[in-house]
């Protein structure tokens, strides 16, 4: 595999930022790594970050790149600050930045599939939140989605995790229904709607009641849901455990 740290300047944030990217390379002499040949373009996963994380820390605290070099994926992991993905009432607008400008400057730097079928979008805690949204927002543009840890249901924000500041700063006081994922679920088309990937440890993680009723509303609504609901708490111990699970379910998602 190849890695990237790319820093460009985001029009959408009005300042540079940066992405990592890990990129499959085929390879024959490397020893101690598995990997895939291929011809295509390869397919892509962002990767999304929590709310005490950055871009570096899929890669620091997990062996991801090591895991996407068996399946032949590549990773795009944005940083974000604690935005929750939105566009922020006193911030900035990261929500069209990893929603629009991110897909188009990866396109633009990058030789990977612009297929649907071979896009994934995924991430955990915060990034469970952002990964899950953008799924539901824009179904037609990825093959499958997995929250990790994530929160599900954005109204705990303010009440039981205690992040008025970010209700505050980011949502400007006051949650909205276009900010639910409960909501965003009534509009999606079983038909076309991408795949769903929904995982939490089960010891002590506030999350997971949500991530249950989460799953629920989903099935109810008819989508493809699987559930990795395991013993864990919320930590890279248990994500680190889980992402291998999520690539391989990803890559027979795919239709390659």
């Amino acid at each position: 595999m190849a890695l990237l740290t790319c820093d460009f300047f985001s029009d959408a944030l009005a300042f540079g930022t940066s992405m990592t990217v890990v990129l499959p390379q085929p390879t024959e002499e490397q020893i101690g790594v598995s990997g895939t040949g291929f011809t295509d373009p390869p397919r892509v996963l962002y990767l999304l970050h929590g709310l005490s994380d950055d871009h570096t820390a899929w890669l620091r605290y997990t062996s991801i790149e090591r895991y996407a070099t068996a399946l032949g994926f590549a990773v795009v992991m944005p940083a974000v600050d604690r935005s929750f993905y939105a566009n922020e009432k006193h911030g900035h607008r990261y929500w069209d930045y990893v929603s629009d400008e991110l897909p188009q400057v990866v396109r633009r730097f990058l030789r990977v599939s612009d297929d649907p079928a071979d896009t994934f979008v995924a991430g955990l805690s915060m990034g469970g939140y952002g990964a899950l949204k953008h799924a539901v927002t824009h179904p037609e543009r990825y093959a499958g989605v997995a929250s990790l840890s994530g929160v599900a249901d954005i109204r705990q924000l303010g009440e039981r995790l205690d992040r008025a500041e970010i209700v505050e700063r980011v949502f400007g006081g006051e949650l909205g229904p276009e900010d639910d994922l409960f909501e965003l679920l009534g509009a999606v088309d079983p038909a076309t709607a991408p795949r769903f990937y929904i995982g939490c440890g089960t010891e002590e993680d506030r999350l997971m009641g949500a991530n249950e009723r989460l799953v629920a509303a989903a099935r109810e609504r008819g989508l493809d849901v699987t559930t990795d609901f395991r013993p864990g708490v919320h930590e890279w111990g248990l994500w680190d455990a889980q992402i291998q699970d999520v690539l391989t379910w990803m890559a027979e998602s795919s239709r390659r």
